[in-house]
């Protein structure tokens, strides 16, 4: 079968391909192999959808500019990260399942020269590959704007009054805005608009979101890999995002910094997490590590900041009570925690059905903000209950969270169940959609034989 002229449902028309290797030794022979059951590649390619050179730069540009500077880190709300950061996510594993590269692994598993194990792989490589390359230019790309920056900021001399740095604050929003404006228009216009999940019929683009999120929430239910990961990500992102909180309650406790050291503080963290996830994705290449084993030492990061931590609520002396471990936790953070932001991507592209991914990336997203104001408020239950009001009491809570989850998400989810659970997913969706489209058509194959010279029907 051609690649580039096959279906592209055929992903789920051939679930036996899974086990191929070494179970059917006669599919390696591809010249003596009938066309009907010879192996499906999961992806089918399209000439006009292939991901070229300047697509995939436009989309490491996009999130250079959508960097969060603005709102996340200068402004009360990080809306921007809500909306934009999902949809420029969840399109990665198709830019990576539409490279050349994966086009070419794609014949060679179709001819039999690979089993399906090394074509998975493959895919899992390029979309590690599309992701951390991603973050690491974003690294890049931040570390030059912030340099700007500085330079800005000692023109306005905010060190000078508290009008200047309130001044020199809503420069640098304006400034890192305009970045954003300017690196997301190459992504809008060279992005190609590849097929998706088409709106239902009596749903337009804005009541589609609510029936696609129910409808999300309703299938995650058949996929018991994909439900578990949910879950672990709700949890450690919630420990995770209120860990940050809490430091920072903490610092600004210690020490109050002006915009210009606030800047700095931003480049030490930035430039440890360039170099954080060009290491984990240097070591991946490397080893040939699977995403699940880059993810867990990424738990282990977020577990020892939760312990060093929690030593704070039993000695001053260290556990974020010294402007140096502040610094200390900029390069730590950056070099063992931020890669959580490409790898926990990644791991939800490897729990997602293949053409679902903005829908449950949407549904990730969701859970995943939602957990945002939840740990802050039992953090703030904890110390307001404590009768020395020790700002460092939720660390507790936190450590025990991070456990749990490491505990879940390393142990129980289970990537190869996973790929199994997606399979038969996705071939019972070809069927249903397959005995609609026949009841459509007037020919319902499941419970007549044909049509008789009436146009009557006889039962099977």
């Amino acid at each position: 079968m051609s690649v580039a002229n096959a279906g592209i449902a055929a992903s789920a028309a051939y679930p036996e391909a899974e086990d191929a290797k070494g179970t059917e030794p006669e599919l390696l022979e591809p010249a003596n192999t009938p066309e009907d059951v010879r192996p499906i590649a999961p992806d089918q390619f399209d000439p006009r959808y292939e991901t070229g050179k300047w697509e995939t730069i436009a989309y490491y540009l996009y999130y250079v500019g959508n960097n969060g500077l603005t709102l996340f880190n200068f402004a009360p709300t990080s809306f921007q990260n809500f909306m934009c950061i999902t949809f420029w996510t969840a399109a990665f594993p198709g830019l990576a399942r539409n490279t050349p590269e994966m086009r070419i692994k794609a014949e060679e598993y179709e001819a039999g020269e690979i089993d399906r194990d090394e074509y998975d792989f493959h895919d899992m490589m390029q979309r590690n590959r599309i992701s951390n390359v991603a973050f690491i230019a974003q690294s890049a790309g931040e570390i030059i704007i912030l340099a700007i920056l500085v330079g800005i900021l000692f023109a306005l001399d905010v060190n000078a009054s508290t009008a200047n740095n309130d001044w020199g604050l809503s420069v640098l929003i304006a400034y890192c805005t305009a970045w954003w404006i300017v690196l997301a228009i190459p992504w809008f216009v060279l992005e190609k608009r590849r097929p998706g999940q088409k709106i239902p019929a009596g749903l337009n683009i804005i009541t589609v979101l609510p029936w696609t999120l129910w409808r999300a929430v309703c299938q995650i239910w058949e996929l018991k890999q994909t439900l578990l990961y949910l879950v672990g990500y709700f949890l450690l992102g919630d420990s995770l995002n209120t860990t940050v909180t809490v430091i920072a309650t903490l610092q600004n406790s210690v020490v109050a910094y002006n915009t210009l050291t606030l800047t700095y503080l931003l480049i030490v963290g930035i430039a440890a997490q360039l170099i954080g996830i060009f290491g984990f994705w240097t070591i991946q290449k490397r080893f040939k590590l699977s995403t699940k084993v880059m993810f867990n030492a990424v738990m282990v990061g977020i577990l020892v900041l939760d312990g060093w931590g929690m030593i704070g609520i039993w000695t001053q002396k260290f556990g974020f009570h010294n402007v140096w471990e502040f610094w200390l936790y900029q390069v730590f953070y950056g070099l063992f925690v931020c890669p959580w932001y490409s790898y926990s991507q990644i791991m939800i592209s490897e729990v997602t059905p293949r053409g679902k991914e903005f829908l449950f990336f949407s549904l990730f997203s969701i859970m995943g903000k939602t957990s945002a104001f939840i740990g802050p408020i039992v953090s703030s239950a904890i110390i307001d209950a404590s009768p020395s009001g020790n700002n460092s009491l939720p660390f507790y809570f936190l450590f025990g969270l991070t456990l749990l989850s490491l505990l879940l998400l390393a142990f129980f989810v289970n990537l190869k169940k996973s790929r199994v659970e997606q399979a038969a997913f996705l071939e019972r969706e070809a069927a249903i959609k397959k005995r609609r489209a026949s009841v459509m058509s007037g020919e319902d194959i499941n419970s007549y034989e044909g049509k008789d010279r009436l146009g009557g029907r006889k039962k099977l």
